[in-house]
């Protein structure tokens, strides 16, 4: 396909978006809210837009798809809107990193009922627990899901060689992660300054955009000897394959039960289930229920992907601006038009220590990144990828009408050439004033909560959400009272792998 029918206007007003949010549900002390998912919200299981992510204290909010940002950004202020006056005087910490947070043993993994699916996805967080333990899990984000139509795998996969390459401007322009609690790291090595002599307990980097896509972020050790090729769908799944199916011998120390015959983890092998995959970016299908994500991608090819590298803003009442969507838009389309060489293990490696850098040190002036093998200031390439977005965010304006693409372009690139104004810089310039990385989250907290309790909820909306908590919750029961497998069996019916496909 050529790039102007890659941009014709009929394609680009089929582009489609939707979001996943998670925040941690904290009480107004700061602590991290130990109580079971609030059974207003329905049920983690079964809810189609409320759910759990790692933790029961962890909520995720669910888009449906959009046509255009602003009714994407509607629905999740209406989700807000019902969330928020069903925890009463918990709040939502609008950080990306945690709260103060309670020892390990005591966060509490998300649970999901009696049914084997149910019971899979709690023993699955256990695993999480053993493998990486429970803080780095407790960590928040954004996921844009993105698609348009009529593309190819292959395309989507080139897509994803350029995302991977060029994505360090989105950690530069809105990684929101720069300081953390000291709680977070206690008993870690973990390289960060006090954030000044008065304030030993809250831990940072001078120019860091994004602590939660770096070291101490959703890294893996284990995950690190995983070369993950997007050079098409093939090596993909066969990367990923290895990795679900072939045992890990830390893992197979772990067990998959403990001597009380309790679960440790769902399996031995590197990952147990395609989720546990940490990347930027992922390839993603619809799954049909009881498919495993590899066998739909597989079957029936890439049918959108998954942004996975936005923190939250704590500027922003939801977690981010509809002018925030607009450019993770045109960028994508940026990395669909550009040319896209096929990856290499060495270009894999570098690209991850770009990654750490941006994520570390990003806004550090002179900051050089690795490119084609030599090294380019990462103000200069970042300002030359805006530069060529521009065109595209003049088309998406012709096709939409208006000009909140290019306007939104525009903020990004003065953001660019005013670091101080970045929300990494801001975030540290508010945990100073604040006195604590806790104070200064806790009060945009309370401020994200207030504004949107202000705001006007729809009836109808509000009937709809409660009706869908209803039928969820009877859902699981339905569920619940159907499951006559052993779980054991379950389990080894799942993780068969002839259930990836091939």
């Amino acid at each position: 396909m050529t790039n102007d029918n890659l941009l014709a206007p009929e394609r680009l007003r089929g582009m489609r978006r939707g979001i996943e949010k998670e925040s941690l549900r904290v009480l107004a002390g700061n602590g991290l809210a130990l109580t079971p998912h609030p059974i207003a919200l329905g049920s983690a299981l079964t809810h189609p837009h409320i759910t759990t992510d790692f933790s029961e204290s962890q909520l995720e909010l669910i888009t449906g798809v959009h046509a255009d940002a602003e009714s994407c950004l509607r629905e999740l202020t209406e989700l807000h809107q019902f969330v928020y006056r069903a925890i009463g005087e918990e709040r939502l910490w609008v950080s990306s990193m945690p709260c103060g947070l309670p020892t390990d043993e005591t966060i509490p993994i998300g649970r999901y009922g009696t049914s084997n699916i149910g019971r899979a996805k709690s023993v699955y967080r256990a695993g999480l627990g053993h493998r990486y333990g429970k803080r780095m899990q407790t960590i928040s984000g954004i996921h844009y899901n993105w698609s348009l139509p009529g593309l190819s795998s292959a395309e989507y996969f080139a897509l994803i060689r350029n995302f991977r390459r060029e994505s360090f401007v989105l950690l530069l322009l809105f990684g929101a992660s720069p300081a953390v609690c000291g709680s977070f790291v206690e008993g870690r090595d973990h390289g960060l300054q006090p954030l000044s002599a008065e304030h030993p307990h809250t831990l940072h980097l001078p120019h860091a955009t994004s602590l939660r896509m770096g070291r101490l972020g959703y890294q893996s050790d284990a995950q690190a000897s995983l070369a993950v090729s997007y050079n098409c769908l093939d090596s993909y799944a066969a990367s990923l394959q290895g990795a679900l199916t072939q045992p890990y011998a830390p893992y197979e120390r772990i067990g998959v039960r403990n001597l009380g015959g309790e679960y440790n983890q769902l399996g031995t092998s590197l990952l147990q289930i395609e989720n546990e995959f940490y990347s930027s970016i992922r390839p993603k299908r619809v799954i049909r229920p009881g498919e495993r994500p590899l066998h739909a991608l597989r079957e029936r090819g890439v049918e959108y992907v998954e942004v996975r590298l936005m923190d939250l803003d704590p500027f922003e009442d939801v977690g981010i601006a509809a002018a925030t969507m607009r450019v993770i838009d045109v960028f994508l389309l940026h990395c669909l038009q550009s040319d896209s060489p096929a990856d290499t293990p060495e270009e894999i490696a570098a690209l991850a220590r770009n990654q750490q850098l941006t994520a570390s040190r990003g806004r550090e002036p002179g900051l050089e990144l690795e490119r084609a093998g030599g090294r380019v200031k990462l103000t200069d390439w970042a300002a030359e990828i805006l530069e060529g977005c521009a065109p595209i965010a003049r088309q998406m304006d012709a096709a939409l009408g208006g000009s909140a693409y290019a306007e939104a372009l525009a903020q990004a690139q003065a953001a660019l050439q005013s670091p101080d104004s970045l929300p990494s810089a801001r975030a540290l310039a508010g945990a100073r004033e604040h006195g604590s990385f806790t104070r200064f989250t806790s009060a945009c907290s309370e401020r994200a909560r207030q504004q949107v309790l202000d705001l006007p909820m729809d009836p109808a909306v509000q009937q709809r959400l409660l009706q869908q908590a209803a039928d969820s919750v009877a859902e699981q029961c339905r569920i619940e009272v159907a499951d006559q497998e052993p779980f054991e069996a379950f389990r080894q019916r799942y993780l068969d792998p002839a259930t990836l496909g091939v």
